[in-house]
């Protein structure tokens, strides 16, 4: 069976500073009243991954190389392929920008030159990891940086006695209305990652590839479920320690004072140690947004999909100079990464649908076809997002 880590990889991509900072003001400004649309994010998380990755392994290619190829026309073909470059491509630039703001701010916490030289600065490391093809080994490093951070949220929560009557209460009545629309959109934006789909398909074709395809998607689902349960249960935790320190409370949340709710455990270090997740998580979601775009892009047009390949190259070099420059232009540093979460979440219809169509379509599925409850679940997860998004737009007019 081949060591694939493919599910910790997705993991560790959402729960970037987009994941951190977004749970962090949606736990500030209405505690445990949005919990419900992270649960829901969560499971259609599982079930959008498992059709991915299942795709990867019955098929050996990449979601965008089965989406191109789903219809012998040669418009459809032109079609799909202009779709799937111009959804990734605006998804993962917007998503890219997030990242790279996230991890300004921890380092100008260190260091105050501007979030928008830090982003250039961030730009370059993100782009030399990249061009040496050594990023896996510095993504390991930076996903145990995130999981310390998770551990020191975990034991905030319980070192501070949270008012657990209050979380149920608060759980127990949901909120969705014009003020809480645009905060809904980003917990599921920065959850149900539409690049994640292209990245855990093309992951598994690789690294499963020769092994025998029912005892590789048991053991892939396996190990999905278990990483995306477990980095949801880090949202929660950073929603509960945002809420206890700001909920209610006369102090509002913005960049330079996150890190109070880790005060705790952690006391006048809280800051500094907040700063440094940010960065790590920063860092290594840089990575994995324009890498996963490669493999979308690239899959799409029929080109070289080898780390090393030019084409592969020159896709990952712009989403990375894209999200420079509009992480450099002054918007404000949570505004940008809470409008980055919002836009994945209005584009993630697009990349749902086309893939519950090639998981109906794809004849060389076979008995890895999507099932009836496959298929219903994935609805239920594209007409809620639609819905959301057309409240979204309601509200606005």
């Amino acid at each position: 069976m081949a060591k694939d880590k493919s599910g910790y990889i997705i993991a560790a991509a959402f729960i970037g500073p987009g994941t951190v900072t977004t749970a962090s003001i949606a736990g500030a400004n209405f505690g445990f009243h949005l919990v419900w649309a992270l649960l829901f994010s969560i499971v259609a998380t599982m079930v959008l991954q498992d059709m991915a990755a299942r795709l990867g392994i019955a098929t050996g290619q990449g979601l965008a190389t089965n989406l191109k190829d789903i219809s012998s026309n040669k418009t459809l073909r032109f079609l799909f392929s202009g779709l799937i470059v111009a959804a990734v491509g605006i998804g993962n630039a917007a998503y890219e920008s997030g990242n790279l703001t996230g991890a300004a701010i921890g380092l100008d916490a260190f260091m105050g030159i501007g979030t928008g030289n830090w982003a250039i600065i961030l730009g370059a490391i993100s782009a030399a990891l990249l061009w040496s093809g050594k990023y896996k080994m510095i993504e390991s490093v930076l996903v145990v940086l995130v999981i310390a951070m998770a551990i020191v949220f975990f034991v905030t929560l319980f070192a501070a006695g949270p008012d657990w009557t209050a979380m149920f209460a608060q759980l127990s009545a949901p909120q969705l209305d014009t003020e809480s629309i645009t905060m809904i959109l980003a917990l599921v934006g920065t959850t149900i990652v539409p690049y994640n789909l292209f990245l855990h398909a093309s992951l598994t074709a690789q690294n499963y590839a020769g092994e025998d395809k029912a005892r590789s998607i048991d053991a892939s689902r396996k190990q999905s479920v278990f990483a995306i349960g477990f980095g949801g249960l880090i949202t929660l935790v950073v929603m509960a320690t945002a809420m206890m320190a700001f909920f209610g409370q006369s102090a509002t949340m913005d960049a330079g004072n996150m890190g109070k709710q880790l005060e705790p455990v952690l006391g006048e270090s809280a800051q500094w140690f907040f700063a440094a997740g940010l960065f790590a998580a920063g860092l290594t979601s840089s990575i994995t947004a324009p890498l996963a775009a490669s493999y979308a892009v690239c899959g799409a047009l029929g080109l070289s999909q080898d780390m090393h390949s030019r084409p592969f190259k020159a896709v990952w070099m712009s989403i990375i100079t894209i999200g420079v420059i509009i992480a450099g232009v002054g918007f404000k540093p949570l505004s940008a990464i809470l409008f980055a979460q919002a836009a994945n979440g209005l584009l993630l219809p697009i990349v749902a649908i086309f893939l519950l169509v090639v998981m109906n379509r794809n004849n060389t599925l076979g008995q890895f076809k999507n099932a009836t409850a496959s298929n219903l679940l994935g609805l239920l997860v594209v007409a809620f997002v639609v819905c959301l998004g057309l409240y979204k737009l309601a509200s606005l007019f």
